[in-house]
């Protein structure tokens, strides 16, 4: 059974209401006196609402935990930033107030909201902005070196209790980004160094400022469960649940399995494979949603004698040899939505009508490649230039093994011979893509909130940076460099909009699909509503409406005129 992402949440809102008809006023009763009653089901608090996982995290720091998504997903319910995104890409406040940019666009103010307090109670002041980013500073920081980077040509500076300031070297709008990271409480870690923080106890059981906190009679590292209390600060009208619990699974199989036999109530990121072994469980209610990823084939542009994809119409020749959506509907069971460009709804720089849509279209895709030299000679199957075949190098990591078969095979119609190269680790694919040995490579991609992509596709960053198809226009830097040094939309939107067409017209990477996620709850759980997931605490956004228990009372039916 493969899900269909808009029929899902359409027949989930009708059968929720179907159910709330049926179950909300079951028994109609009329007294003598003529009144008329019904019995109405209602929540009952308690309860634990218990989701699986899989993998466990080391710690919960929101400085520490960008290499493992456990992690991210955990760290995004104890902590907040002082800033945050909105579905449409644009920064809004959180634990900050409000902000203001000097005239040389050096230096930024952030006012804190008044009467914020940290899980233990005590208020969050500017002491604690300084503390967390200052610890990034350090020159052992143990956390990535991106971090450590950034902050390094940073000025923090305390005004006063509820107000800190930022100075930079240089203009740098994205660095707005970075303040969407959690707070630390200095008042717990003050006297801390980066390279004691990592061994610290406040990693297991930390204060945060975020909707959940950790409850520390626990010991989950030993258990495998994280038990989460509701924050009262952020459900002031209280839940009908007395916790959120997370339990850590080793692999796939056993977290369907736990959820089967009733021992979990969800699963997060439920996979393709995984995806029609769940689907069909009677128990089993399906949410899906977009993820903020992407799946792109990189072309490797570099110059060596051996490259066959300099030329745009070489590129473009793969991209209509593909059919995309076919590979979406076969091998990720629906579970992908066609994308074209390097952005993602959820950002102000996504433009969609500024690309080309490469359609599978084999006949122009023949057409670029006989423009060419590569043509199929008499009696043959495959492509050959100059006593050459039509040879090309494809990496990917061996977990998307189903994916690129697909796509060789697809691409065999055309007579083009592809050589696989399936890694066991990302940093095996990582090592390929710096030495540049490749010829297309397929890769997964989180783009940032903020549209600055110098260090994906810059000059600059074919030397320095992430460039890895060495795509070298000189027009393209200049736009990007250029839009990172303003701060209003207004202003950066035009130079973005350059990037995007000459990235359009040189077409240096094909995005496949943007990724989708589905989320499967027990339908034991009442009441659950998940809309767009932009960040992990997004899907229990209405969690204070979730209620496992309920139970009858007699009440006036509705639409009775109690006042007769």
């Amino acid at each position: 059974m493969r899900p269909n992402l808009r029929w899902q949440l359409l027949l989930a809102a009708i059968g929720f209401g179907l159910v709330f008809a049926i179950l909300s006023f079951q028994v109609q009763v009329q007294t003598q006196s003529g009144d008329l009653f019904c019995t109405a089901t209602v929540p009952v608090p308690g309860g634990n609402f218990v989701e699986g996982i899989v993998g466990a995290p080391r710690m919960l720091n929101p400085l520490l935990s960008d290499i493992i998504p456990v992690e991210q997903e955990l760290v995004d319910l104890i902590f907040d930033g002082l800033t945050d995104y909105d579905d449409s890409g644009r920064l809004v406040p959180a634990l900050a107030e409000r902000w203001s940019v000097a005239e040389d666009g050096r230096s930024i103010q952030f006012v804190l909201r008044e009467g914020v307090t940290w899980h233990d109670g005590e208020p969050v002041t500017a002491a604690d902005v300084a503390f967390t980013y200052g610890l990034m500073q350090d020159d052992a920081f143990p956390g990535t070196v991106a971090l450590h980077d950034l902050w390094q040509s940073v000025t923090i500076r305390v005004v006063d209790e509820r107000t800190v300031e930022f100075i930079l070297s240089a203009p740098y709008s994205p660095f707005m980004e970075a303040t969407t990271r959690g707070i630390l409480p200095a008042h717990l870690l003050q006297g801390e160094t980066a390279v004691s923080l990592q061994d610290h106890p406040f990693n297991l059981f930390p204060i945060g400022t975020g909707p959940f906190m950790v409850d520390s009679t626990q010991n989950w590292q030993e258990s495998g469960r994280l038990v989460l209390t509701p924050n009262p600060d952020d459900w002031p009208l209280g839940t009908q649940l007395d916790h959120l619990e997370f339990r850590f699974f080793s692999s796939e199989t056993a977290v369907i399995d736990a959820f089967t036999n009733g021992e979990i109530q969800a699963i997060n990121r439920l996979t393709a494979v995984d995806l029609p072994k769940v689907a069909d469980l009677p128990d089993a209610r399906l949410f899906t949603t977009l993820e903020d990823r992407q799946t792109m084939l990189l072309f490797n542009q570099r110059a060596a004698e051996e490259n066959k994809l300099q030329t745009v119409s070489m590129r473009q020749a793969l991209a209509y040899g593909l059919d995309r959506q076919a590979l979406i509907d076969t091998v990720l069971s629906g579970q992908g939505v066609l994308r074209e460009g390097p952005y993602l709804p959820g950002t102000w720089a996504y433009t969609p009508h500024t690309f080309t849509i490469y359609e599978n279209e084999p006949v122009s895709a023949t057409v670029k490649l006989e423009e060419n030299g590569w043509l199929v000679p008499e009696g043959q199957i495959m492509r050959w230039r100059e006593g050459e075949p039509l040879s090309i190098r494809l990496v990917a990591l061996e977990s998307k093994q189903a994916l690129v078969t697909a796509v060789v095979d697809q691409w065999a119609t055309l007579g083009i011979d592809v050589q696989l190269n399936s890694l066991r680790t990302l940093a095996d694919l990582q090592e390929v893509l710096a030495e540049g040995s490749f010829d297309v490579a397929l890769v997964d991609v989180t783009p940032s909130r903020d549209p600055d992509l110098y260090d994906f596709w810059s000059q600059e960053a074919i030397v320095r940076g992430q460039n890895y198809g060495g795509w070298n226009n000189r027009r393209a830097s200049i736009a990007l460099e250029s839009g990172r040094q303003l701060w209003r939309v207004e202003e950066r939107r035009p130079f973005y909009d350059t990037f995007l067409r000459l990235y359009d017209a040189e077409l240096p990477a094909l995005t496949l699909y943007q990724h989708v996620t589905t989320y499967v709850v027990n339908s034991d759980v009442n009441h659950v509503d998940i809309g767009l997931i932009q960040r992990p605490r997004d899907r229990y956004a209405t969690f204070n409406e979730w209620f496992l228990h309920f139970q009858e009372k007699i009440v006036f039916c509705p639409g009775t005129d109690v006042s007769e």
